[in-house]
């Protein structure tokens, strides 16, 4: 949900930036003929009924409410299995899977508006699946291992590949505004030599570049960027005092750190979601 969410988001800002562009691509037309004026005017209320629809559905808030509730799932889930708390060990393993079943009744509860964003079908699935109560019974070391392997290398990996995705398509966008910039430099250098050509496109390139610029601030890379390295490294520094855990009271705690640092970014999803 939140993925179809966040793209349906990208493609509404997408469309409007393009159909900027042939707004101020028409307006270059000397003597526009009534059939270009109504393309004209047809393209300014198809950008006003996509702010408008924008506006109204808030695609974005889908995206950062379905992020968060995801996030927050994925650590209760992860909890539940490593015996963390709130779900320590028991004499009855049923408590455990009451108490669970409520923390996601709560959250679920506490993220009701979004209810029918969320595909029936994955109504049907076990919220306790028998792996993760097979992954609860393995001992201590085994649980150990298998945080180690399938989340705290899982989540740095994640969190590396995505700052240097990031820190690669600021570079990208920057690069693609510069040459923007260059375009309309040499356009201006031109232009005296050829005071004949009627058709200089500045219009189009300044709606261009306002649009890369645009939509490197939607979409943060230089910021993300420096987050998720931080993070990476913070994952890091965690992954190393697990081989010191002997008990289960410090694989709790150490559990609790860790999921905290997995969470930063749940909790950048709440704040833009609390800032809308």
């Amino acid at each position: 949900m939140s993925e179809k969410s966040q793209n349906w988001y990208h493609r509404l800002l997408k469309s409007e930036y393009c159909l900027l562009i042939l707004a101020a691509v028409i307006s270059m037309v000397a003597d526009p003929s009534r059939e270009v004026q109504s393309i004209h005017t047809i393209v300014f209320i198809a950008l006003a009924a996509l702010l408008l629809y924008r506006f109204k559905t808030k695609p974005e808030q889908d995206w950062y409410k379905g992020r968060a509730l995801a996030e927050s799932i994925k650590t209760s889930t992860w909890r539940y299995c490593i015996r963390s708390a709130p779900f320590e060990n028991v004499t009855d393993v049923r408590i455990i899977r009451a108490e669970f079943r409520n923390h996601l009744r709560e959250i679920l509860r506490a993220n009701r508006y979004i209810g029918d964003r969320i595909p029936p079908d994955s109504a049907a699935d076990d919220q306790i699946t028998g792996s993760m109560d097979d992954i609860r019974a393995l001992s201590i070391e085994e649980r150990k291992q298998f945080y180690m392997e399938n989340r705290i290398k899982e989540q740095r990996g994640w969190y590396t590949k995505k700052a240097r995705d990031n820190k690669k398509a600021a570079t990208r966008w920057v690069v693609v505004c510069t040459a923007t910039y260059g375009a309309a430099i040499v356009l201006l250098v031109l232009r005296p030599s050829f005071p004949e050509w009627q058709f200089w496109p500045f219009e189009p390139l300044i709606v261009l570049a306002s649009s890369i610029i645009g939509w490197m601030q939607i979409k943060k890379f230089n910021e993300l960027a420096s987050a998720y390295t931080l993070t990476a490294h913070e994952i890091g520094i965690i992954q190393g005092r697990l081989e010191e855990i002997e008990s289960e009271e410090d694989l709790s705690d150490f559990i609790n750190e860790a999921e905290l640092a997995f969470s930063r970014e749940h909790t950048q999803w709440v704040a833009r979601q609390n800032a809308l």
